[in-house]
């Protein structure tokens, strides 16, 4: 028996037609593997329909992978643990990638669909995931708080004060014995990351900074009344940056600018969301940029290694060997909890690696490394600071941390063999006749620390003077 002949198919007469799952239509029409519905939303003609090749659609899919696995994809292609001030990336977010265009819905339900996985990887590679989560995926209260790195409670005072306004609302079902579904507000992620850039005249430092159980710098503020949220030209230009005379020329010669919505003729006042809107759209103020992040793999009395990540790292180096180093910055709850553990030993602990700040070589320390200040928990983050004497820090090897020089009290024989350094100091091999048994006694020292380029200007000098 003949199959029936239509003109027109929808995708899942498309794919019955074909004898592939709906599933491998989709992505085929996702991916550009066949031509764009061409006889109406969703309708494609029998023509189009009998002449795709269908091994060809059938071979193109692979999964489909569900919403959550997707979802744990991008998480890790924006770096694990989470970068400070970004939230988990959830099931849901992926309906909202789906909606956008960026992903192509292959099946399950609309709010966590099925995905195709190369897309999902295309995706994570992407250097501007961020940026596209905060565009198309609005956030819950618990994820804004995190956003913007500050306690829930905190970021109740900010709703309160009608600093923010929800997009949407989510239902979130939480069963009969526990109340049923529930209404929850959705806020856009853009202006959660706006929110400091919009108001420069709160102290976001010292909100993000107050610790659990304490009152948030935020509850002695007054709400404001629908139409009172208004800034100056003079307020316009500390949000952008500028002065007055800017945000008046501003103002006067560029399209588009708000109108004032109260004030007089000489001192107009605007609508604080406009001025920021217009100031976002002409490039005048950007989203701040992530903020920079150190890796840190550290060692406690035997124990195994610990990565941390630190954002906003802040390094001091000492100028001599009895000075004291420092490293203070951001870093989640739990690693600073371990980190203080592993201090309290009697030798401190021990840095293998220190990676990614900004003006510093990678660097170790042998140990000593003890927590010298932190502050409560707030959004899950506590800020801290080690400190160790800098006699100990030394230049990173990829694989060992802190390689050691030794200079030998007596000069090296014809046999040796070991790595001659420009500071006068050798790395010992177990192969050298002279320093692989027991070695003679050496001054120790960290390869690439204080006092191996203090002895390294030294022979400089010497050699420069004798030459």
């Amino acid at each position: 028996m003949s199959r029936q002949q239509r003109e027109v198919y929808d995708e899942g007469q498309a794919a019955s037609w074909l004898r592939v799952p709906v599933a491998a239509w989709r992505w085929a029409a996702g991916s550009g593997l066949i031509p764009p519905a061409d006889a109406g939303a969703g309708q494609w003609s029998r023509a189009v329909v009998e002449a795709t090749d269908a091994e060809q659609v059938r071979a193109a899919l692979r999964g489909p992978v569900g919403a959550g696995w997707a979802a744990e994809r991008l998480m890790q292609a924006l770096g694990l643990p989470l970068p400070l001030r970004r939230s988990r990336v959830t099931a849901a977010a992926v309906g909202y990638l789906v909606r956008a265009g960026l992903l192509a819905y292959l099946g399950g339900e609309v709010e966590f669909p099925e995905v195709h996985p190369d897309q999902v990887a295309a995706l994570a590679r992407r250097r501007d995931l961020p940026a596209l989560l905060d565009r198309h995926v609005p956030l819950g209260p618990d994820q804004a708080a995190v956003r913007l790195g500050v306690r829930r409670a905190d970021w109740d005072h900010v709703v309160r004060l009608a600093w923010i306004t929800p997009t949407g609302t989510a239902t979130v079902e939480f069963g009969r014995a526990a109340g049923g579904s529930v209404e929850v507000p959705l806020f856009s992620a853009v202006d959660i990351a706006l929110l400091p850039v919009a108001r420069p005249l709160v102290d976001w430092r010292e909100v993000r900074r107050t610790g659990l159980g304490r009152r948030s710098p935020l509850a002695s503020l007054a709400s404001l009344a629908a139409g009172e949220d208004t800034v100056t030209l003079a307020e316009a230009g500390q949000i952008a940056g500028v002065n007055r005379a800017t945000t008046g020329n501003w103002s006067r010669r560029l399209p588009q600018f708000p109108n004032p919505v109260v004030g007089t003729e000489k001192s107009p006042l605007f609508d604080r969301a406009a001025v920021v809107g217009w100031l976002l759209t002409h490039g005048k103020i950007t989203i701040p940029a992530p903020p920079s992040a150190a890796t840190m793999t550290v060692l406690g009395t035997g124990g195994d290694p610990h990565t941390v990540r630190v954002d906003y790292p802040r390094l001091i180096l000492a100028d001599d060997a009895e000075g004291t180093d420092r490293l203070s910055g951001w870093a989640a709850e739990g690693d600073v909890e371990a980190l203080a553990e592993l201090g309290e030993a009697p030798y401190g602990m021990t840095i293998k690696r220190l990676t990614a700040v900004a003006g510093a070589a990678p660097l170790a320390v042998l140990g000593d490394v003890r927590v010298s200040e932190r502050s409560s928990p707030a959004a899950g983050r506590a800020w801290i600071e080690l400190s160790w004497p800098a006699r100990v820090r030394g230049s990173a090897n990829s694989a060992e941390g802190v390689v050691r020089h030794g200079v030998t009290y007596v000069g090296r024989g014809e046999e040796c063999v070991c790595t001659l350094h420009d500071c006068g100091g050798i790395a010992p091999v177990l192969w050298c006749p002279e320093h692989g048994g027991i070695a003679p006694r050496m001054k120790w020292h960290p390869g690439g620390g204080i006092r191996c380029s203090d002895l390294t200007r030294g022979r400089s000098v010497r050699a420069a003077s004798t030459g």
